[in-house]
């Protein structure tokens, strides 16, 4: 069958570079249902809730503050180990459209446990509005996009083997959803080491999540306390901020 030859674009390019530094790495998935019903009353009630990307942003931050196993990564340079990383780097997968093509691009978001629910939520936004030259991240990895093959495996290379670059390039834990698609169970592929992935809040007031880790790191057991911890700091932590950020306004009925 004859076909119509086309050219793989920039943005594409991107997602065959990840995937190629994605092979290999031996993940493993957890998935379970949250109960949390303080967090939907505490957001239901609040004058500009944050999304649900920036609070599990934030979640997950504070669970990895106590749990320094969220923040190792696996590197092979010089030779292979875990590395620690003193703070949490969160890489957020924005979807958005670029020159007619829809495209995901991985927005940055380091020490989210030190920051506001706004402002996690105003950088999210951001990659989701602004043009891609004027996002620090989004210009950093289409500039590498742009290289030849063998310089962009190199800049990879580089980026996820050497500790102290890895949260400047790919942080400690990846964010990504299609709840605003309609939902369903996502299993992304990245490079690791964690990714967390959510569904839509269902009729019971739960919520469906997915973690995928890579295996080299740690085991089963520590992140199912992951989860249940991540069920606790939403109800609590996120539910408090959201709480405190004021609530919507109350209407006057004159009779």
């Amino acid at each position: 069958m004859r076909g119509t030859p086309k050219t793989i674009s920039l943005r594409r390019r991107l997602i065959c570079d990840l995937m190629h530094a994605s092979m290999g790495v031996p993940f493993v998935s957890l998935a379970r249902s949250l109960n949390i019903r303080p967090l939907l009353e505490a957001r239901a009630d609040a004058a500009a809730p944050a999304g649900w990307a920036a609070m599990f942003v934030k979640a997950f931050a504070l669970v990895a503050k106590d749990e320094p196993i969220l923040r190792t990564v696996y590197v092979k340079w010089p030779w292979p180990a875990l590395y620690e990383l003193p703070k949490s780097v969160a890489t957020v997968a924005i979807a958005r459209v670029d020159d007619g093509e829809e495209c995901v691009l991985p927005q940055r978001i380091a020490g989210p446990e030190d920051l506001s629910l706004a402002a996690i939520d105003a950088e999210i936004r951001r990659g989701k509005t602004a043009p891609i030259e004027d996002v620090p991240m989004f210009r950093k990895i289409m500039r590498a996009t742009r290289l030849p093959l063998p310089l962009r495996r190199l800049s990879w290379a580089v980026g996820l083997n050497l500790g102290r670059q890895r949260g400047n390039w790919f942080g400690s834990f990846g964010v990504s959803s299609v709840a605003a698609y309609g939902g369903g169970e996502l299993h992304p592929i990245t490079p690791g080491p964690f990714v967390l992935s959510y569904g839509l809040v269902e009729s019971d007031q739960t919520i469906h999540v997915v973690i995928r880790w890579d295996h080299r790191v740690t085991d089963a057991a520590p992140i199912a306390r992951v989860l249940t911890r991540l069920e606790q700091v939403l109800n609590t932590e996120i539910a408090a901020e959201l709480r405190a950020a004021g609530s919507k306004p109350v209407r006057v009925v004159r009779t």
